[in-house]
């Protein structure tokens, strides 16, 4: 069974074991935050397999948590606004992926990194730009993430910085981010089969971690505290930083 599974996955018992611990993590943070489940699995993986191979991965990953959060992130999102933001990153993503599978890994693992750095930075600095405020912010925002999911599948951390913009309640931010990555990957995935990195691998490995992950994100939800919110974020910003920051060193400097 598990000599199967590690063939199918072309993984060895070891990255397996890593991956699945990573996972786990990675979803008690979406579960409580709402977000970062891709970029910490980037964030940390990368120094097992390159992020072309790790965006399939993700897929399945934010699929899994999303159908597990979908249904309150529908409820409190301005819809209009996600429809916008979901339109301009179905035109971003082959763009992004365009690059991920034209450059080499070592490139693409660096490009990766440096930016999660600079979206986690520059939320933890709280920059606001005015212009995102305005329809063409909307689609611009939409399309910035697009690119980002197609290099990185840190689309979600691109859309915060949008959300930051609008100067709307924590619980409404959530949702929107919630909801975007829930319909944004339902466009994605036709991205990942016409540039053909959603193979028979990247499936199987998908569905074996969307479990553990699924696990992680329940977690996650029961750890939310209403209380505490306003210090999730933060805390897992400098998480984000702290992981791809070693991940840089180990990568560049090993």
């Amino acid at each position: 069974m598990i000599e199967a599974l590690l063939t199918s996955t072309d993984l060895t018992g070891q990255e397996m074991a890593i991956l699945t611990a990573i996972v786990i993590v990675a979803g008690i943070v979406r579960g409580f935050s709402g977000f970062a489940l891709s970029a910490i699995v980037m964030a940390s993986a990368v120094i097992i397999l390159p992020p072309v191979e790790l965006i399939p991965i993700c897929w399945w990953l934010e699929m899994s948590a999303s159908v597990l959060m979908a249904r309150g992130g529908w409820k409190e999102a301005d819809r209009k606004i996600v429809l916008g933001l979901v339109i301009g990153s179905t035109i971003g993503v082959p763009f992004g992926l365009m690059l991920t599978t034209s450059i080499s890994p070592d490139l693409s693992k660096l490009i990766v990194l440096l930016l999660i750095i600079a979206l986690a930075v520059s939320q933890l600095a709280k920059i606001r730009l005015p212009f995102l405020a305005t329809k063409p912010g909307l689609y611009g925002s939409g399309f910035a993430a697009g690119v980002a999911t197609g290099l990185a599948s840190v689309g979600g951390m691109v859309i915060a910085i949008y959300v930051l913009s609008q100067d709307a309640p924590a619980a409404k931010m959530r949702a929107a981010l919630v909801l975007f990555l829930f319909v944004s990957s339902l466009t994605t995935v036709i991205a990942l089969l016409w540039f053909g990195v959603m193979d028979g691998a990247a499936v199987a490995r998908g569905l074996t971690l969307a479990v553990p992950t699924t696990f992680g994100v329940i977690m996650g939800q029961r750890l939310f505290i209403p209380r505490f919110a306003a210090y999730y974020r933060p805390f897992c910003l400098s998480l984000l930083c702290a992981l791809a920051g070693s991940a840089l060193i180990r990568t560049q400097f090993a």
